[in-house]
């Protein structure tokens, strides 16, 4: 993700352990009643997000919706394995009436409490067992709440249309979900919209159809993925497709006024070229954007097609392709891990600068060191464990300078190993600030723990030594 205070500093400052099913982690028990699962995950910064009980591994969602009403009617089926006895357990999901929930196919009894669905199957379900809950809802999606960067959830754009975005939480605003990133599972959206009307989401298109007036579109995404990188869009779009140099799908969406994206759209294979070279081989299934005319904000690195606002450039387009790697392939354990995401896209413009600009980096650097070497603001933003709520805070400015500081510190060529082997090692799993530390360190042969915490855990501005 980028909003725009991230994107300002960006161009600104250039210019002047994984579970066998999903990829994820099982979730933790709250140390409540041992047949109920948890009604969080377990990640201290938000408590209630996400469930504990079982480790999701699939999502098919079903969705019929009717820009003209705003209706919009679910069907959704979770597959998953349970990680303890189950007599009880939750999923996340805001708004909505619900109709109905199934557990195996037998009828389950229900609550509902704030954003928990808890749901109480006929038998309980043994540990270690993989089964379905089939959940029937429907209703006027609940609009989006304010976050760190902008809104999170439903949105309705001034042609009609509406689609559904946000970090750390949106998926639960269009379907029930085990909302955590820990927690990732691959997945499968059905769209029914009136057929003047097109329907996108992640994934690549596996089938589409018009009947009595309607078109139902399927979209498949088979790597394991977490929640808030999925997105649902309606709209009069214009569709463009292609491909890369190895087969992947291209598909790039234009909502209505947002045609003045193309050029910079059109540059979305050279940027994931450029990124191969440092990253490694592209990690999605597909490639492209959809390109909106409604401020959000900020932009999302949706999984495989990235959503962008009104008039993004060519940094805007590296940073959230660079997120494939950093963020959606490897994604955090927790929310405290979040410069994994962003420090490492937030480089990967300095970066682009360098290689395509020209940009000398270690000049750039020592600049911004010396420009900001009195600004306490800028040095008070921790990077790891920086507090809930202020997740995206320094990740944007201090990050790519801490960023670059490692990279002084390793040297260019351990350092490009580091950018190449850490998301090749946790490849569709998750991973936590404290590990990385530890993988750079024996990469480096030597205890960084220092230099770690001058510059990514402190508040302060680092010691001459490390800068």
């Amino acid at each position: 993700m980028l909003n725009r205070r991230g994107r300002t500093a960006l161009v600104c400052g250039l210019v002047c352990t994984l579970a066998a099913c999903s990829g994820g982690e099982p979730p933790a028990h709250d140390g409540g009643d041992p047949a109920h699962g948890a009604a969080g995950i377990g990640d201290p910064y938000y408590p209630t997000a996400g469930n504990g009980g079982y480790d999701a591994a699939h999502y098919a969602v079903t969705v019929r919706y009717n820009p003209r009403t705003g209706r919009l009617d679910g069907d959704t089926t979770v597959t998953a394995r349970s990680t303890q006895r189950l007599e009880r357990f939750n999923l996340d999901l805001r708004g909505f009436t619900v109709e109905s929930v199934e557990v195996d196919g037998a009828p389950a009894e229900f609550t509902r409490h704030d954003s928990e669905l808890v749901i109480t199957p006929s038998s309980a379900v043994p540990n270690g067992q993989r089964f379905t809950t089939r959940v029937r809802y429907a209703g006027r999606p609940r609009e989006a709440d304010q976050g760190q960067l902008g809104g999170n959830g439903w949105y309705r754009t001034s042609s009609g249309g509406a689609f559904v975005l946000g970090e750390p939480e949106s998926a639960s605003y269009w379907y029930p979900v085990n909302e955590h990133p820990r927690d990732k599972a691959t997945f499968e959206v059905t769209a029914r919209v009136p057929r003047e009307w097109t329907a996108v989401s992640i994934g690549a298109r596996t089938g589409e159809t018009t009947e009595n007036g309607w078109t139902t579109t399927t979209f498949r995404e088979p790597d394991p993925v977490a929640s808030y990188l999925t997105v649902f869009a309606v709209d009069r779009f214009t569709i463009e497709r292609g491909e890369l140099d190895d087969g992947t799908p291209v598909r790039d969406v234009y909502a209505p006024g947002a045609e003045n994206a193309r050029a910079v759209a059109g540059r979305v294979d050279e940027v994931v070229e450029f990124l191969e070279g440092h990253f490694g081989p592209y990690p999605a299934e597909t490639a492209g954007g959809i390109y909106l005319d409604h401020g959000t904000g900020f932009a999302l690195e949706t999984q495989g097609t990235p959503t962008y606002p009104p008039n993004p450039d060519i940094d805007l387009i590296v940073h959230e392709m660079a997120h494939q790697w950093y963020g959606n392939a490897v994604s955090v354990r927790s929310w405290a891990d979040i410069c994994l995401n962003e420090c490492f896209a937030s480089y990967a413009t300095w970066l682009w600068a360098e290689d395509i600009e020209g940009t000398d980096l270690d000049a750039h650097y020592e600049r911004e060191v010396a420009r900001l070497r009195d600004e306490e603001s800028f040095w008070s933003e921790r990077l790891y464990d920086m507090g809930a709520g202020n997740e995206f805070g320094g990740v944007y400015s201090k990050g790519p300078v801490a960023v670059h500081a490692l990279r002084r510190q390793l040297g260019d060529d351990l350092f490009a190993r580091v950018l190449r082997e850490w998301p090749a090692e946790h490849a569709d799993g998750n991973a936590s600030w404290p590990r990385f530390e530890e993988f750079v360190s024996e990469m480096a042969g030597e205890d960084l723990r220092g230099f770690f915490d001058a510059w990514f855990r402190g508040a302060d501005r680092p010691a001459d030594e490390y800068l």
